[in-house]
């Protein structure tokens, strides 16, 4: 039976939407969207002044112009609207959507070789490709930043408590610290420490803390989540899109840090995808991409969680729990309260 056209014509629009992507990914990566941005540039000037080799730049060049995202003049390219909108500097940048397209094509491909075995190697997959794990933070802030301070620190009013007591916060698995970094710039009171197991991340945090004038408040450490202690006990321990990375083989562990390095009346929140109930609603537009994600989190022996699995673990460990739902439900917040 042959396939239809409307079905070819489907799956032809996808590719050319993942080789668009795939081409942006490179300008992205190599900040060339962001070279632009002022200036139009020959594609030796803008190798040049990228550190890439000539012959690589100019050969993007052309295939960015093919897609769309620079126009040529006089053998000078610049940015059209469309390149503009994927240079990191652009408020709106969507970026992260080049990043999650070739991060997507390495895990689909390591996926398909694990597969076979039944082997699930861990996060070292996401650094082996060296140039995304450098911009894995930086996509995570810029999906998830905004909605953390336009609704996120709104709705849950234990930051806001927080700032008030001068208390201090802990941030398991920081990646890049903009979850640390953005609460440090809404309460001038907070102190906070990132935890993060890549060396990439703990130095990328650092450095953006002391740009921003954060560092003598924000402490960011190398090391192993399960292995986290601190002297005394702190106000607020958070888990942004982490707690699922150890919830197989450490869940108890997590839990027991969480209560016991709490002083007593503080809080842990806890922020993940929100798996549903029903498999039926992953067939939804805002259920489909946290699918393939939930794949590819298989790799690295993980799997995305129920709000009521993370509820439940809060009670096993004599902690009351309250869930907060973002993005018509497909984002959750939990917060747990040591007595």
């Amino acid at each position: 039976m042959a396939v239809e056209d409307a079905i070819k014509q489907t799956v032809l629009q996808q590719a050319q939407g993942a080789a668009a992507l795939q081409v942006a990914y490179l300008g992205v990566s190599r900040g060339l969207f962001d070279r632009l941005w002022e200036t139009a540039l020959g594609s030796s000037t803008l190798a040049a002044q990228a550190g890439l080799d000539a012959g690589y730049c100019a050969a993007w060049c052309d295939a960015a112009y093919a897609f769309g995202y620079l126009d040529e003049i006089d053998g000078r390219f610049s940015l059209t609207p469309l390149g503009r909108a994927f240079a990191r500097r652009e408020p709106d940048s969507l970026f992260p959507a080049a990043v999650g397209a070739v991060l997507g094509a390495h895990m689909a491909e390591r996926a398909a070789h694990y597969s076979a075995s039944g082997e699930r190697p861990g996060e070292q997959v996401l650094a082996e490709r060296e140039t995304l794990l450098p911009l894995f933070g930086p996509m995570l802030e810029q999906n998830f930043g905004p909605l953390f301070e336009r609704e996120i620190l709104a709705q849950v009013p234990v930051f806001a408590e927080l700032d008030r007591q001068g208390g201090v916060a802990v941030d398991l698995g920081c990646g890049n610290g903009w979850y640390l970094r953005r609460l440090a710039k809404h309460y001038p009171r907070l102190r906070g420490i990132g935890l993060d197991g890549f060396r990439e991340n703990i130095e990328q945090a650092g450095r953006l803390a002391a740009a921003e004038g954060l560092a003598e408040r924000l402490d960011f450490r190398e090391g192993d989540l399960r292995q986290f202690n601190v002297a005394e006990p702190v106000d607020l321990i958070a888990m942004n899109r982490a707690l699922h990375h150890v919830w197989e083989a450490g869940r108890n562990e997590v839990f027991r840090i969480l209560r016991e390095h709490l002083r007593p009346g503080g809080a842990a929140v806890i922020w993940e995808p929100a798996w549903p109930a029903e498999r039926a609603a992953l067939r939804g537009p805002g259920y489909r991409n946290m699918a393939m994600q939930n794949l590819f989190e298989y790799v690295q022996g993980n799997h995305f969680l129920c709000p009521e699995e993370i509820e439940a673990a809060f009670a096993e460990v004599g902690m009351k729990a309250q869930t907060y739902r973002f993005r018509d439900g497909t984002e959750a917040v939990v917060v747990g309260r040591r007595p």
